[in-house]
């Protein structure tokens, strides 16, 4: 979740920040929709509903982002002279980064105080802070060399803290950490480490990177099936992977980043190439709607191509808007939190827990009468959100894996 950089300075490709951004901005707002006072179309269908609707399609559209920027990322990283066992290291170190950060938040709602000997929102106020000081990208300046590491040690130090401190369930059944579904930031993580490793491999061989999405798809389609019993064994470590259907979306995505950075000097043709792609997606995700439900819940196959598809179109509008067109001056908004991701991402949930743990009144918009104001409130979370990131960054707090 890292800014990438999607091409020199003088050619950068606006459409890709935008739109990351955009879907950030879009996952900060429906993860702040008071459900039973949202409007259905908004908020994400059940497990069982054959049906998607705006939550349902947010972090998907993330997802593919994160594929489309891998190629533009390590093409950066190659002119910086890194070779691949650097860019193996980096890969691996993103990816352990955000499986810790995402274990620990979707751990952090599970911990019982009294085991642990800690009000749960001063643990999980603690343990962001602990976040921001391991990985915030600190300038570079030798006359704070020493505090910068300093903070660091301390952010490593109080993190094994408060880990070997935590205990979930009652007492007589003690638990510890779970992996579970490895939280948000470990989807991504797995994503990116699927697609990433894939584009190590492979390099810029088109024929090589379709043949990985394609893999990745029918490991979402036979797991859909229950044919991939015998991998049980592994399941609790590379279930993200086996299930195909993160990968897959990301995978997607570094097709389309590919085909960008080949094509990217012939506009018409990639926007052309690129709507057939979302278009023969949409029509394959109604296709497999025969077989299976649409269902994010699930992680059905026929949810994640319809999910592709509408990220297709969606950033084929953005680049003619922004890069074709030369539009830009409406979405730079949006900028922020496509340039900073991970702290937009991470930085709301500090404030919920200090909102929680002190209770202050200021989520009065959550309520079930007006949805007028549930959404309005919700989108000025959303933009505040961004803009608190915004503000943190020119403050030198950015967090960068």
């Amino acid at each position: 979740m890292e800014q990438t950089t999607s091409s020199t300075k003088s050619q950068r490709v606006l459409s890709i920040d935008i739109m990351r951004g955009l879907t950030l901005f879009l996952m900060l707002f429906v993860n702040d929709l008071f459900v039973p006072g949202a409007p259905k179309w908004m908020v994400h269908t059940p497990a069982d509903f054959d049906g998607m609707g705006l939550a349902d399609w947010v972090f998907p559209g993330f997802l593919f982002m994160v594929g489309l920027s891998v190629p533009f990322a390590f093409a950066s990283r190659l002119k910086k002279g890194d070779r691949k066992p650097q860019l193996l290291g980096h890969i691996l170190v993103r990816t352990i980064s955000l499986l810790i950060i995402g274990v620990l938040m979707l751990n952090a709602g599970r911990i019982n105080p009294e085991l642990t000997g800690m009000n749960r929102f001063v643990w999980a106020i603690l343990m962001y802070l602990c976040v921001f000081l391991i990985w915030n990208k600190y300038p570079l300046n030798p006359n704070y060399k020493k505090l910068f590491i300093g903070l660091k040690t301390l952010g490593i130090l109080g993190l094994v803290a408060l880990v070997a401190i935590y205990r979930a369930g009652e007492s007589g059944q003690v638990e510890w950490l779970r992996t579970g579904w490895w939280g948000i930031l470990g989807l991504i993580g797995w994503g990116y480490f699927a697609a990433s490793v894939t584009f190590l491999i492979v390099g810029e061989r088109m024929l090589g990177i379709v043949a990985g999405w394609l893999l990745f798809f029918v490991l979402n389609v036979l797991s859909q099936l229950q044919l991939l019993g015998g991998l049980d064994v592994i399941k609790p470590v590379f279930g993200v992977l086996l299930s195909g259907s993160t990968p897959s979306i990301v995978m997607a995505g570094l097709v389309v980043g590919l085909l960008l950075k080949q094509q990217g000097k012939n506009k018409q043709r990639f926007l052309m190439i690129l709507v057939l792609m979302g278009i023969a997606s949409l029509v394959a995700g109604l296709v497999l709607r025969q077989w299976f439900i649409v269902s994010k819940i699930q992680a059905t196959p026929s949810w994640g191509m319809l999910c592709n598809g509408i990220s297709m179109l969606l950033f084929a509008l953005l680049y003619l808007v922004l890069d074709v067109w030369k539009k830009q001056q409406w979405s730079r908004v949006f900028l922020p939190a496509g340039q900073n991701s991970l702290t937009t991402y991470l930085a709301p949930d500090i404030f919920y827990y200090l909102i929680w743990g002190l209770s202050l009144p200021i989520l009065f918009y959550k309520q079930e009468d007006s949805q007028l104001l549930v959404v309005a409130g919700s989108l000025v979370w959303a933009f505040a959100m961004v803009g608190f990131a915004a503000l943190l960054a020119r403050i030198n707090i950015r967090l960068k894996l």
